[in-house]
């Protein structure tokens, strides 16, 4: 079910990027400014949001764990969250990597 969110998120976010070349070739280029900014901003702002969210979430998971006093529901709870955050985190700068590489290619 995560693989299948991540991979939605992937597409939609490689559709907008190429959304740009394909609105270049039959609109103004003001437009294509617009939308660009557009997902500059957007990816600017979750990369601000994502560090403090994924510190939250880490510190969450740690402390679960911590406090879990020796029950394994509890140890195992704190263990996916540590992971799933790892996990989420890279996945999103990861994207901001293949976006930042899609923009020099097609530049």
């Amino acid at each position: 079910m995560k693989l299948k969110i991540l991979l939605c998120i992937m597409c939609i976010t490689f559709s907008f990027c190429f959304a740009s070349t394909v609105f270049a070739a039959t609109t103004t280029p003001s437009l294509v400014t617009k939308i660009n900014t557009a997902f500059t901003r957007i990816q600017g702002y979750l990369k601000k949001i994502s560090t403090p969210i994924a510190g939250v979430c880490l510190t969450s998971g740690i402390l679960i764990r911590k406090l879990s006093f020796g029950d394994e529901k509890k140890m195992i709870i704190g263990k996916k969250v540590i992971t799933n955050t790892v996990v989420g985190y890279a996945a999103i700068q990861l994207l901001d990597l293949i976006i930042k590489f899609i923009e020099s290619v097609v530049k």
